[in-house]
């Protein structure tokens, strides 16, 4: 699958400003400069969100309509964004009002960067994922910088590793490169597939 069409709709605040839910919306999470926005821009084939070297960019809740028939919500990174304890506190009840409550939401994807060990705000952010039955996938950024196809299996068998010791199910894991492209067409179809299985 390939994207044809995708506009800005809206930022919002907060859940009660988003866009009448009444197509189904896949978002994307992940830790302060896991490379969300390059991701997304890789995604859509051209640059619709903003990359900053400067962690915390993404403030509000974005959302792009895809082909009239699906929302892509880039939704505030976590971690350590250089910003004041009251407005990080303020992004995580913004962003948990969201995952918690928006009905339209089919499927959380989160972002971890390949080349790390699982962060204590990503097991964190997993576990409360699972303890509120939200649907999620993981999905490993920045692949292209790690040297060799043998780094890129041990690290992510690595990852599996870890996860295991908290989960006998893991969720699904997509490989990523906002660079070279890897990895869009993956996401792309799962999203295709998840909507036939709504209609």
């Amino acid at each position: 699958m390939k994207i044809k069409q995708i506009e800005f709709v809206k930022s919002s605040q907060e859940l009660s400003q988003c866009p009448p839910a009444k197509l189904p919306e896949y978002a994307f999470i992940g830790r302060s400069n896991v490379g969300k926005s390059s991701l997304i821009n890789a995604l859509a084939s051209k640059r619709i969100a903003k990359v900053s070297s400067v962690p915390g960019k993404t403030q509000l809740i974005n959302h792009f309509k895809v082909d009239n028939t699906w929302f892509l919500v880039d939704l505030p990174g976590y971690g350590w964004a250089k910003v004041s304890k009251k407005i990080k506190d303020q992004w995580e009840e913004n962003i948990h009002d969201y995952l918690l409550q928006r009905e339209n939401l089919n499927c959380l994807f989160l972002l971890v960067d390949i080349r790390h060990d699982p962060q204590k705000n990503d097991m964190e952010f997993m576990e409360w994922l699972s303890e509120c039955d939200i649907p999620f996938v993981l999905v490993f950024t920045k692949k292209d910088k790690l040297s060799s196809k043998n780094k890129i299996i041990s690290h992510v068998a690595r990852y599996k590793k870890i996860l295991k010791t908290r989960w006998e199910v893991l969720p699904e894991m997509f490989l990523t490169s906002s660079s070279t492209g890897e990895g869009c067409d993956d996401i792309l179809n799962y999203i295709t597939q998840f909507n036939q299985i709504e209609d």
